[in-house]
């Protein structure tokens, strides 16, 4: 990934978003504190240059690493505008996951995309957001759970986050594929970046 963003920035290649499926992994971005890892040996963790704390990657769940030159706007989000940046990324988890019939929403003060029961009043987290740029090219991006075992978030504090849970398409009675996942992230991609 860092070599690709360093030719972005040369001229020498073009933008790209990479969707891929890990192995179980904990990232740390930042931001994470130690006394966060809750599991150290539990699976291989990686220091991972990106914004923010403590993630989660594994098989059934779509991680997008988003390479972009955001010193050129791209669909909704003007040149050089992080903050517009970071909204973009939330408004294509949320477009997508609408695909699916899930209404997902952001949270004031909380990174990530979010599903609210409202009659329990419970609000778990369905999408991380985790960037970094270099000269105004963006890498890093966001990871969707769509059917990863969630039992594996409880070796860490995601995100930093102990007051709400993780959950996934799956968990919410969303029996999607990887492939329908990546299908409405690929349409929804179109809305937002154009």
């Amino acid at each position: 990934m860092r070599a690709r963003v360093e030719a972005i920035r040369a001229g020498s290649a073009g933008e790209l978003v990479w969707l891929v499926e890990h192995p179980p992994l904990y990232t740390a971005g930042t931001s994470a504190d130690p006394a966060d890892l809750r599991a150290p040996g539990r699976f291989p963790t990686y220091a991972a240059g990106r914004g923010g704390q403590w993630t989660y990657h594994g098989p059934g769940q779509r991680t997008a690493y988003v390479m972009l030159d955001l010193a050129r706007p791209h669909g909704m989000v003007a040149p050089r505008d992080v903050r517009g940046y970071v909204h973009a990324l939330e408004e294509w988890l949320i477009r997508a996951l609408a695909r699916c019939n899930v209404h997902g929403e952001r949270r004031f003060g909380r990174v990530g995309i979010w599903v609210a029961d409202r009659a329990s009043g419970r609000e778990e987290k369905i999408a991380a957001i985790g960037v970094r740029l270099t000269r105004w090219v963006s890498w890093h991006g966001v990871a969707l759970n769509v059917a990863p075992d969630l039992s594996h978030f409880a070796g860490i504090v995601p995100c930093g986050i102990r007051e709400h849970g993780v959950t996934s398409l799956h968990a919410l009675g969303i029996p999607a594929t990887m492939a329908e996942a990546d299908a409405a992230l690929r349409a929804a991609w179109a809305e937002v970046f154009g």
